[in-house]
């Protein structure tokens, strides 16, 4: 005979702490994950520093943002050009936020800790809600569920993005959501419009959700009222805004995007109607998005949220969209887990002690798997507690170069100057118009970084023409190059 009681540990919610099991109620469970993922995602992402595996595309480009910002300008990056305004690039100004505490700490470390607190700060209305959904147990599965989930360590293993701030923003907007608490969903979702222009998009969506299910006129009204809002503020940032930044005089990614004329070997020119689903990657990437809620948020309306984010990608010419990496696809993590706990709280079947268990089991499985194959599990690893001989190499030979001075560098080596001198990259010399021509030279054959942003052959071309010029060699050793201006 079946078993269909519910589990007193998988589905009893608890006030604040479940005195006859012993487990933690839900807001102290949720900021213990919280506090546990800040630590790991922090350790993960300096070691990852230490190493030299950041790149001034994009941890280089941001902190040069931040720095602006902290002395009290409108954010530049000489890494993506002389004089390149970044609101010209994508609209990010929530990046201001991160200024005062840049310059008490003028440290490209000041953004990576910063980032890990964002994120992690996510866990807490998602394992909260569904502690008191469906017990400590299905709390704790979803907190490290979220945690864990590979869109959350792409973005924090890969240097630092904006998108922190949407990350725990949609949690807590989500949350919001599925308790009915419309317009506090509302509020969290606006702030959305100032970390990307294509958020705005994501903000309609939320209001749009809210003038479908909410009870009363007036609150309807609102959920549209937001949604024209999410909708107006993507198309000023966009057809405006942007633009008027931009030293092209237009929105630098529309050849990204359909109806431009340009045609990528990916989508192969396919029609826009059957461009979602060509080529195949795209279909493990919607099954990846998917699948840290084992499929249940499926189930869930509050799925359709991820809609505007996955659109874009989905018919877009950048086939960096299309993969299970980077950190495209952060901020449908909290959507998904979030779906999760709504199935759970409409479907009462779910929450019966052998169906939660299989639909736990399955979550703790997914979250099991992804943390042995993406990067949180780099720090088992005794390679990641370790310094490089090259990349002491570099410190050793990067010192030589005063604060203050003009730097071109290759994109490994940059962030180990951002703070204290002014960088581009070596195919892009600092000062206005490229005119001013850098102090010192420094370049690393042993990057990676082969192709973007700088190709191996331009790097190699551009060292040549600094050595034509007068450069002389100050040290060549392990694969590193350093050249002063005579």
């Amino acid at each position: 005979m079946i078993d269909t009681r519910p589990s007193p540990l998988l589905s009893r919610p608890a006030p604040s702490a479940d005195r006859s099991t012993g487990w933690p109620g839900p807001t102290t469970m949720a900021v213990g994950l919280a506090g546990l993922f800040c630590a790991l995602y922090t350790l993960l992402s300096i070691r990852r520093h230490a190493r030299m595996l950041s790149a001034a595309y994009d941890l280089g480009i941001f902190e040069q943002a931040v720095r602006s910002y902290a002395h009290g300008h409108l954010p530049v990056s000489e890494l993506k050009g002389a004089g390149y305004q970044l609101l010209g690039d994508h609209f990010h100004p929530v990046l201001a936020v991160l200024a005062p505490a840049y310059r008490l700490f003028p440290t490209p470390l000041t953004l990576l800790v910063a980032q890990a607190g964002l994120i992690a700060l996510a866990c807490v209305p998602l394992t909260r809600w569904a502690h008191r959904t469906a017990g400590p147990v299905a709390g704790l599965v979803v907190g490290l569920g979220l945690g864990t989930s590979w869109g959350i360590v792409s973005a924090v293993a890969y240097d630092f993005h904006e998108i922190a701030f949407a990350v725990p923003l949609l949690a807590f907007t989500v949350e919001a959501l599925g308790t009915g608490r419309w317009h506090r969903a509302l509020l969290w979702s606006l702030p959305l419009l100032l970390v990307k222009e294509d958020l705005g998009l994501t903000v309609a969506a939320v209001g749009g959700y809210t003038a479908w299910r909410a009870d009363g006129r007036r609150t309807r009204l609102l959920g549209l009222a937001t949604a024209l809002v999410g909708l107006a503020g993507t198309a000023l940032q966009v057809g405006v805004l942007l633009p008027a930044m931009n030293t092209g005089g237009v929105f630098d990614y529309w050849h990204q995007l359909p109806g431009d004329g340009a045609q990528s070997a990916g989508t192969g020119g396919l029609p826009l109607p059957l461009r979602p689903f060509w080529p195949p990657v795209k279909y493990a990437l919607l099954l990846m998005v998917a699948a840290p809620s084992a499929f249940l948020a499926l189930r869930s309306p509050l799925a359709l949220l991820g809609l505007p984010t996955l659109s874009w990608r989905l018919v877009a010419d950048n086939e960096h969209y299309w993969q299970p990496s980077y950190h495209y696809s952060a901020v449908l993590m909290p959507i998904v887990l979030g779906g999760l706990v709504d199935a759970l709280r409409r479907h009462p079947g779910l929450c019966r002690q052998r169906a939660l268990r299989r639909v736990l089991t399955a979550c703790a499985t997914v979250a099991a798997v992804g943390t042995l194959v993406y990067p949180l599990r780099e720090l088992a690893l005794p390679a990641t507690w370790r310094v490089p001989d090259h990349v002491r190499t570099a410190h050793r030979l990067l010192d030589a170069i005063p604060d203050g001075a003009t730097v071109a560098a290759t994109n490994r080596l940059a962030p180990l100057l951002v703070a204290r001198a002014t960088v581009a990259l070596v195919c892009h010399p600092p000062g206005p118009g490229g005119a001013e021509p850098p102090e010192w030279v420094v370049a690393d054959a042993t990057d990676p970084t082969v192709r973007t942003p700088c190709a191996a052959a331009d790097t190699a071309t551009a060292l040549a023409r600094y050595r034509a010029a007068g450069y002389r060699a100050v040290a060549d050793e392990d694969g590193i190059t350093v050249l002063r201006r005579p």
